[in-house]
């Protein structure tokens, strides 16, 4: 069959996706010609509607063959075997970033305005386009979301090629075509209308979706509390590091959140984390463990000592600001740091979770003196970290495990791995609650 106009697609795409009505979802059209079909199907779920601009970035010479992707937020998602296959230095990589992001933003600003992104952490991100040749595109759409923490990702367009149908079920948790065609020739082939969508028509129709759905808050509160959520300046070790602290009513514990090199407070995985840990009732603080100036030199990210000592401050003004007993987040570098601060005599760290963590970059003492309940959470295709982390796992005396996720990579972007990551984080925490012997969070001497 063929469609009349996007609109009319949108509306018949819409009735596939009735499980989603009444669930936290939100739906990102892809621009331009996504667009309009979105915006039918968030008018059909009653749900709000945003664009996701992505852009593709190509191997120089040959564009069409990707290497990665970014989006908003300075999210940017990499496929290391195309890096690899195509001998792409550093400096190559960066400059076509450097133009990519310079079109993105220029893009962003003409569609949204003044109007910050709908938040996609933790919720199901609808990414919808109008068709599905090659896929590229989508693909790229879909790796963004998921590294922006999307909880699940539905990708939805009316008609599409079959093979590339099949592949996206490999990157989004589902794939809705109610059109699947072995040959499917050109998208437009399978409209009567197909005229070109122009920048104005997208900045109308992501207008008026705006003022007609109301905006949910950034993180949805659960409906047993109501927390409280403030950004802070930590005092930490000789400087002040922002941090954001969210604590819901009757919190039994506080954990704070390491980040690794190259990272911040506002890691998309680690926001994620941070608020399915919040709905199971804990408190949360997300910290930069090093100044702006000091992030710019590389040698202060890969300083673990440094790190440690800092993320101990941070945990002590969190126990003086809450009065609740504190836990550890680390990813990557930020792993090591937490694994370090937590062997610290007197820390009274209750317990430590690691997500695709450097647990090997902490000093060997540590790892033996350490006394808190460990979990090493790496991703199965992670072959490189798992062998780091069993190695530090062999040195370590304190209650521990190894969670190995099946499927994952180093940045669990493969559907479902990082939902498996909050669950068993959250899991971890609350069995260590009450973990005897344990004191407080006080300063070093």
């Amino acid at each position: 069959m063929r469609y009349d106009d996007r609109r009319a697609a949108g509306r018949l795409l819409a009735e596939g996706l009735e499980e989603l009505r009444g669930q936290d979802v939100v739906v990102l059209g892809l621009p331009r010609g996504g667009v309009p079909v979105a915006a039918e199907v968030a008018r059909s779920l009653g749900a709000p509607l945003d664009v996701l601009v992505v852009r593709k970035l190509g191997v120089p010479g040959q564009p069409e063959w990707g290497f990665g992707a970014i989006g908003e937020h300075g999210v940017r998602v990499l496929n290391q075997d195309v890096i690899d296959t195509a001998g792409l230095r550093a400096r190559e990589r960066d400059a076509v970033e450097e133009t990519e992001r310079g079109e993105l933003e220029r893009r962003v600003r003409r569609y949204r305005g003044e109007r910050s992104a709908l938040p996609v952490a933790g919720r199901t991100a609808l990414v919808v386009d109008d068709g599905l040749a090659t896929g590229a595109t989508a693909e790229a759409a879909c790796r963004v979301v998921r590294g922006q923490g999307a909880a699940r990702i539905v990708l939805a367009v009316p008609v599409g090629a079959a093979h590339s149908v099949a592949r996206l079920r490999r990157v989004a948790d589902d794939v809705v075509c109610p059109h699947a065609h072995r040959v499917l020739g050109s998208v437009g082939a399978w409209y009567r209308d197909f005229g070109q969508v122009t920048d104005a028509e997208v900045t109308a129709v992501l207008a008026q979706a705006a003022q007609a759905v109301p905006r949910p808050p950034t993180a949805p509160p659960s409906p047993a509390a109501s927390p409280s959520d403030r950004e802070v300046l930590v005092p930490a070790a000789g400087a002040r590091v922002g941090a954001r602290l969210v604590v819901p009513e009757g919190a039994p514990a506080a954990v704070a959140f390491a980040h690794g090199s190259g990272s911040s407070r506002h890691s998309p995985r680690n926001q994620y984390v941070a608020t399915a840990l919040n709905r199971a009732g804990l408190a949360t603080l997300l910290l930069d463990l090093l100044t702006d100036d000091e992030a710019h030199d590389r040698h202060n990210v890969f300083d673990i000592l440094l790190l440690a000592r800092r993320l101990h401050a941070a945990s002590v003004w969190l126990h003086e600001q809450t009065g609740l007993p504190v836990a550890y987040f680390g990813a990557s570098t930020g792993a090591a740091a937490a694994l370090e601060a937590a062997a610290l005599s007197g820390s009274g760290i209750r317990s430590v979770v690691s997500r695709g963590g450097r647990p090997d970059l902490a000093t060997p003492a540590a790892l033996t003196r350490l006394r808190a309940p460990t979990l090493l959470i790496v991703g199965s295709r992670d072959t490189q970290v798992l062998s780091l982390n069993r190695l530090a796992a062999d040195r370590m005396h304190c209650e521990h495990r190894i969670a190995v996720v099946p499927g994952a990579t180093h940045l669990f972007e493969e559907p479902g791995t990082l939902t498996t990551v909050a669950e068993l984080a959250r899991d971890w925490f609350t069995a260590h609650l009450d973990r005897p012997g344990t004191g407080t969070p006080r300063r070093s001497a």
